[in-house]
């Protein structure tokens, strides 16, 4: 059986890991597995495809910024990454994150159509439904359900589209190239997202829930990583901190708890990491960005609490980090972040509600049947070895 994944990334990022564990797992079952992919590098191990370069990276972009067409840009390279699978030959493509201005989805699914491929689809965020935007919580946009038009955020929200609104013509040209297709299954991470699909185009497709799965090897209490006596480690952990990712609350939060609360932000960039230097450095420790997963492991392990604000997500794979180390996570009521959170080892709060929010942080030391053990037993349901498992039946039951 051959597979080729493709995503915008490999090994790197969330969907970059996920794509790159899979590879690993499928490679230790005997099938023959590549990953395509468009930007950066890909580890050594991995039999591995770059579909774009440099220059088409900036060309794409700027199709995008000048007239609004993430996805219909590439050409070229698609091109020469279809000689590719002429060659690869796959029993099956996995696709991941099309979106990041490196491949051409019309021209992808037209092959895809003509040779009849099975197809799976992992679906990470909300862009493969929409005529703009990867996500559309935040906004409180639901034209999607019907035809995007008159994008509210089609500027401030990735894939960013400065100068042309053109999701109604994306909406049309994204509905005709992915439906149609003669064997594809979506796979979603969360079962909210799994709704969200049921209400969209994409509904004539069967689709499947697979939770994300982490490294329950990396992720684990870590001994040298002792909590403190007296401070309680708030910690908030994100690749980007914007708007959607909760960083105001953070803020707030400093604000309102008292100095036996300290808070830990990782993935700040140096503009964030000075302003907050500056206001808030005697109650909050910014640091920029790691992709150090075992220093990661260090600090959700000291955490007191991990604390997850976003406003809008899929299926948050920090909060299954945070877990695995026996960190209990309060988060937002929002997408699939409550899918892994049960009453004993966590809070789920109302969406945007700051008080809720210090009001959960506190009450934790009172919530007896929250524990480190019971963290780490919910932690164990995500277990990448099991989870990805799911994938393989999934391959074989649409081959055989």
């Amino acid at each position: 059986m051959k597979i080729v994944q493709i995503n915008t990334v490999c090994g790197t990022g969330s969907t970059g890991k996920i794509t790159a564990d899979l590879y690993r797992i499928a490679d230790n079952t005997n099938i023959d597995a590549y990953i395509a992919y468009g930007r950066q590098s890909a580890p050594e191990d991995i039999s591995s495809y770059k579909i774009g370069n440099p220059a088409d990276f900036v060309c794409h972009v700027l199709v995008n910024f000048f007239l609004g067409k993430s996805g219909f840009g590439s050409k070229a390279v698609t091109k020469r990454f279809l000689k590719w699978l002429d060659m690869i030959q796959p029993d099956i493509l996995h696709l991941h994150n099309l979106h990041g201005f490196y491949i051409h989805v019309n021209m992808l699914f037209d092959y895809i159509k003509v040779h009849e491929i099975p197809v799976v689809w992992t679906l990470h965020d909300c862009w493969p439904l929409t005529g703009q935007c990867a996500h559309f919580d935040y906004a409180n946009c639901n034209k999607w359900k019907t035809a995007c038009f008159d994008c509210p955020i089609y500027r401030s929200n990735y894939p960013y589209s400065l100068f042309r609104d053109n999701s109604r013509q994306n909406y049309i040209l994204k509905k005709s190239a992915f439906t149609g297709v003669k064997d594809l299954t979506i796979v979603t991470p969360s079962h909210w997202l799994a709704d969200i699909v049921k209400q969209s185009y994409l509904q004539q497709y069967p689709i499947k829930v697979i939770p994300n799965g982490i490294n329950l090897n990396i992720f684990k209490p870590t001994l040298s990583a002792i909590k403190s006596d007296d401070k309680r480690i708030i910690l908030g952990v994100a690749n980007i901190w914007n708007s959607r990712k909760g960083l105001s609350y953070f803020l707030q939060l400093a604000d309102m708890l008292d100095s036996s609360y300290h808070i830990v932000l990782i993935g700040v960039n140096k503009k964030q990491q000075k302003m907050i230097c500056k206001k808030y450095g005697s109650s909050i420790t910014a640091l920029t960005r790691t992709t150090n997963q075992e220093e990661l492991a260090i600090w959700y392990s000291r955490a007191f609490v991990y604390v997850n604000p976003t406003l809008e997500d899929n299926f948050p794979t920090t909060n299954l980090e945070a877990l695995a180390c026996g960190t209990p996570v309060v988060t937002f009521n929002t997408g699939g972040s409550p899918e892994s959170i049960t009453d004993q080892c966590g809070i789920i709060v109302e969406k945007g509600n700051s008080k809720k929010l210090m009001e959960a942080i506190l009450s934790l030391e009172k919530k007896t049947e929250i524990t480190s053990n019971a963290c780490r037993r919910q932690a164990l349901k995500y277990d990448k070895n099991v989870r990805f498992q799911d994938y393989i039946q999934l391959y074989n039951s649409m081959l055989w």
